[in-house]
């Protein structure tokens, strides 16, 4: 007994010291009950900074934001958004009918938009036999946003295009047919409206002032990307001022918000939920998102879309001029101090240039003096000037500056018009080729002109694309036909201390200027 007495003591320090597995070895050697809880360490949760939601501004503007779905007699033409599927070469119609991807698609993106196995001419809905009537078929889909709450919705133009009928389908599920109101090629841009009988009032949205919009700024994307109806993403501005070959009015903003097939027309939010540009297209080599689209900013949207609505159409300002941008080469072959503005190739028979004055070879410097910065700037600036108003035009000519008021027409067409010149042979001077082909070329007159017969491939002239076969026009704005008044000119530019001198020539490709280096020889 005396033993046990003395072991019960060290069994308290026993429980406060040992292990569980050593205390229940203590309990059984005393033949106490053993009652053992284990116990666990707490579940992780970290404090870390809470970042911001989208939630409120999708919450709001998405009653806003409809799927646009085209009919038409046209064949479906599988491009529907300026967007190509392809799965590793193979178009989706070359994909098997149990392909997973098939499948899915089937079923959410609408068969509408893929023939399948209905064979290669007859579209979703094209269900006619001999002597029926042709039926309307569903050709595109893309997305859109009410800018009015009488019902006025901004798509792209390349969605409804070729559309006879068009259905928008709100985020609730309820589908509205609408008209086109007018359409936009240059901008890619187009107006529908919901029927004249639906009286309701629709949430809309507005533009923001996307001059306030920074590259990094947050956006929001909404559309309905694969026919999927209402999708979200987000991303930041990549980039402002974005040309990608698209027209003379290129000025997108560049996104990294994922968009996709459908997604054209749909709009791009900030966090205000303001509409700071609308998606039009995407760069990809595999024809899905890789993170770089393009949206047309709403300063450019508001304008075309306020006079869809009024008039159906835009009138744009024509100055009818064909230009090229000032490269460094061509402003120090003119005397110019900067390498800016718009370089006159040839005025369009006439033109309201041609009419004013405006001559092959001038650099149009301001436009109601506001400095003009490249080609692009002032057409886009030209064409907001209404059509009737006459502007100051500044321009440069013959080493010095000078004004000239142009009454702006109306744009007409789409086409540019190249420049072309009837100029007469001449018998060119011995000497004066020597001295050309020191500038690493060699000309021939003849009936079309002066043409350059051989190019050195180490010169600066081959470095800045002159090529035999090319036709020298003018040298420093002055029509040259023969070696020898190529020469001249050259000389006079020379003695003027220039260090180049400024070549028109034609190409197959149209007319165009080039500086070349005359210091040497």
């Amino acid at each position: 007994m005396a033993k046990i007495s003395a072991f019960r003591p060290s069994l308290k320090a026993a429980l406060q010291t040992t292990t569980v597995a050593g205390l229940a070895a203590v309990m059984l050697a005393t033949g106490i009950p053993a009652r053992v809880t284990e116990s666990y360490a707490e579940a992780v949760s970290v404090q870390a900074p809470q970042v911001a939601s989208f939630a409120d501004v999708v919450q709001a503007v998405s009653p806003a934001v409809v799927s646009v779905r085209v009919e038409s007699d046209a064949k479906p033409s599988n491009d529907e958004s300026n967007f190509s599927f392809n799965f590793g070469g193979r178009g989706f119609d070359e994909l098997p009918d149990d392909h997973p991807l098939k499948r899915f698609f089937r079923e959410f993106g609408g068969q509408d938009q893929f023939r399948g196995d209905r064979g290669p001419d007859r579209g979703f809905g094209d269900r006619r036999g001999p002597g029926r009537k042709p039926h309307l078929r569903p050709t595109a889909q893309g997305s859109g946003f009410f800018i009015s709450e009488d019902g006025y919705i901004v798509t792209n133009n390349h969605v409804v295009s070729d559309g006879s009928a068009f259905t928008v389908v709100m985020n609730d599920g309820t589908e509205l047919k609408a008209t086109l109101v007018g359409k936009d090629s240059r901008t890619d841009l187009a107006v529908l409206k919901v029927d004249e009988k639906d009286k309701r009032k629709f949430t809309y949205v507005s533009f923001a002032d996307d001059s306030q919009i920074r590259v990094g700024d947050w956006v929001v994307a909404v559309g309905n990307p694969f026919g999927l109806g209402g999708t979200v993403t987000a991303g930041i501005i990549s980039a402002r001022g974005r040309d990608i070959g698209s027209g003379p009015y290129d000025d997108y903003l560049q996104v990294d918000a994922a968009v996709n097939r459908g997604n054209s027309g749909g709009p791009t939010f900030n966090l205000n939920g303001q509409v700071v540009g609308i998606n039009t297209a995407i760069f990809s080599p595999s024809g899905g998102n890789v993170g770089i689209a393009f949206a047309i900013p709403a300063s450019v949207a508001k304008g075309v879309v306020a006079n869809l609505m009024k008039d159906g159409k835009v009138d744009r300002g024509w100055l009818g001029v064909q230009i090229q941008p000032v490269s460094r080469d061509i402003a120090d072959s003119l005397g110019l101090a900067d390498a800016a503005g718009a370089l006159v190739v040839e005025p369009q028979a006439d033109s309201p240039g041609a009419k004013a004055g405006i001559k092959k070879g001038d650099v149009i410097t301001a436009l109601e003096g506001e400095p003009v910065k490249d080609p692009r700037d002032l057409a886009r600036r030209v064409a907001d000037i209404a059509p009737g108003k006459t502007v100051d035009v500044a321009v440069w000519r013959d080493g010095k500056s000078q004004t000239i008021k142009v009454e702006i027409g109306t744009l007409a067409g789409e086409a540019i018009q190249a420049a072309t010149t009837t100029d007469d042979a001449a018998p060119a001077d011995e000497t004066s080729e020597q001295a050309l082909a020191d500038l690493g070329i060699s000309v021939t007159a003849g009936d079309d002109g002066l043409t350059v017969s051989s190019v050195d491939p180490d010169s600066d002239a081959s470095d800045r694309g002159l090529k035999e076969g090319d036709r020298i026009t003018s040298v420093n704005n002055q029509t040259v036909k023969s070696a020898d008044e190529v020469m001249k000119v050259i000389e006079a530019a020379r003695k003027d201390g220039r260090s180049k001198a400024l070549f028109q020539v034609e190409t197959k490709d149209g007319s165009r200027f080039l500086a070349l280096p005359i210091d040497q020889g």
